[in-house]
Formats: C-alpha cells, sequence, structure tokens
C-alpha cells in the first residue's frame, strides 16, 4: 500500500523545503495544505482516517508545518481531538523546524560534553528553537541558564521547562546588558544562541577565554553571526579552545532526524512525535553504525 502523507502547513503556502524532506524520505503521495487553521483541520483528519482501515492507517501519516509554532501546537492539538477508537494516524509536529533543530544541537554538544554535569546557558531562550533546547537539556539534568532580554519572558520559559520537568536546575535570567550577559555565562561550560537571524547575542570578547567553556552553537544562518566568531559551517571547529558548531554545521543532523521522523511514522497509526519523541529518535539515529 502506498504511503501518504499530509502535509498541514499554517502559512500560506506549504513549505517546499518541507515537501521535498519529505520526498527523500520515501513517501509515495505528499498532499499539501496551507493556511491550516485548527478550526479548519477536522475534515482533512477525518478524510485521512475514513479512507482505509485500521490496519492500513500506519501507512498514512500527518507532518505539521509553518512557520508559527504557536499555531503549529494547535493545530496538533485539534488533530488528535478529531481522532477516535482505532481510527487515528500518526503525527510529526516541526514547526518552524524547531524540533529538529533543537533535538540536532543537544545531540551535538552531547558529543562533547556530559551534560548530567553541564551548565548550559541558552541565548534568546524565547523562541521556539531556545525553548526546545532548554527542555531537552533539562531532560538530561544539566543545569540550564535561560535568557532573555526581559527577565519576565525568561521567567516564562522557565516555568514551561519545570512543568515538563519538575527536578530541572536553573534559572532565568535578564541579558538586557553586556555587564548581565558577562554575569549569566559565569561557570557555563555549553553556550547556545538561538535568537532571530541577523542578531548578534554574543560578542566575542564575553566568550572567548572564558574558563570552562567547552561547547558554543549558533544557530543564526544570517550575518550577522548570532555569536561572534562562529561561521555557519563551523562543525566543531576548535577556536580559541572551544568546539563551535554553526547553523550549518547543525543542520546536517538535523535533515537526517528530520528524514527518520517522517519513515518513522509510517512504523505504527498512532505516533505522536514532538521535541521529546524526535530527540531521542535523533540519539538513536547518532548511535546506528555507519554503513
Amino acid at each position: 500500500m502506498r504511503r501518504v502523507l499530509l502535509q498541514l502547513d499554517t502559512d500560506p503556502h506549504p513549505s517546499s523545503f518541507d515537501s521535498i524532506v519529505a520526498v527523500d524520505a520515501g513517501v509515495d503521495v505528499l498532499l499539501r495544505y496551507g493556511s491550516v487553521t485548527p478550526g479548519t483541520v477536522t475534515p482533512i483528519v477525518h478524510g485521512a482516517i475514513f479512507t482505509r482501515g485500521p490496519a492500513d492507517l500506519k501507512n498514512t501519516a500527518i507532518f505539521i508545518g509553518g512557520s508559527d509554532v504557536a499555531v503549529g501546537e494547535a493545530v496538533r492539538d485539534a488533530v488528535k481531538a478529531a481522532f477516535f477508537g482505532p481510527l487515528r494516524v500518526s503525527v510529526l509536529l516541526d514547526s518552524n523546524g524547531a524540533n529538529t533543530t533543537a533535538s540536532a544541537a543537544v545531540i551535538r554538544v552531547g558529543e562533547h560534553v556530559r551534560l548530567a554535569d553541564a551548565r548550559c546557558v541558552v541565548l534568546a531562550a524565547t523562541g521556539p528553537v531556545g525553548r526546545r533546547v532548554a527542555l531537552l537539556f533539562a531532560l538530561e539534568g544539566a543545569e540550564v541558564v535561560v535568557t532573555s532580554r526581559r527577565l519576565d519572558r525568561a521567567e516564562a520559559v522557565w516555568k514551561g521547562v519545570v512543568e515538563r520537568v519538575p527536578n530541572a536546575q536553573g534559572r532565568p535570567v535578564q541579558v538586557a546588558t553586556d555587564q548581565e550577559l558577562a554575569q549569566a555565562l559565569e561557570g557555563a561550560s555549553v553556550v547556545v544562541a538561538s535568537g532571530a537571524a541577523g542578531v548578534r547575542l554574543l560578542p566575542e570578547p564575553l566568550w572567548v577565554g572564558r574558563e570552562g567553556l567547552k561547547v558554543v552553537v549558533d544557530l543564526n544562518a544570517v550575518p550577522p553571526a548570532g555569536i561572534e566568531g562562529v561561521e555557519p559551517g563551523d562543525k566543531g571547529s576548535e577556536k580559541h579552545g572551544v568546539l563551535c558548531y554553526g547553523a550549518v554545521g547543525v543542520g546536517s543532523l538535523k535533515m537526517k532526524i528530520h528524514r527518520a521522523a517522517i519513515e518513522q511514522l509510517f512504523q505504527a497509526n498512532d505516533q505522536v512525535l514532538d521535541a521529546v519523541e524526535v530527540y531521542e529518535l535523533g540519539k538513536r539515529l547518532v548511535k546506528q553504525p555507519k554503513q
């Protein structure tokens, strides 16, 4: 039976990037929908679950994308609400690439640092990727410092982390000035910058020569760099005694995880792949022996 993927995009035009990844992951038929909202998704879902018997529904799956992660999460909830009994299909949420990108970043850091012993600073943690990076670090037992230019926004992120990981270690921090940023970086072994494209978050003098710092990751590929001195193509490059990753350097693993997550959808009809599930899949992926 042919594998059918419904690409539900919250933007007017479904992402060509996500479509190509789906094709490369071996999807036989790709049905693309744009401007999807929680209020319009139910008929689409019912069309997907009523056309095949329960035993064959693992051959149908749903991918939720788009640039607005909050709307994507609401669409996910509406999709799940439309299921009943055995009539359901597997779902992957990766709006704005947030889950796959965050997973790849944390996995790369974990290849060099024992996360349970690490103090990890997440710059611009209020964005969709930053929130997920903070969550995944907390799940691994790291001490997580979530930052924002406004303390109330950092506190909101930290509250969300603690709701998911009650024993999380860390704190929210305001970094509106270089002095506050320097204080936030004290004792850090890892720094991940997850801010908006083209926004410099960390000047080079504030990280170069910092005692104990082992890995920095800049997830911004648009100049200027989010972390000054880190290039998009850096992939474990050593600079000033620190291992550096740029957006492109992380991106190769992100792509592998994205494709693997699409493939995983067709293993059963009852999966919901969100940040944690995508991360666990990514960890299994990097442990597989190379062919």
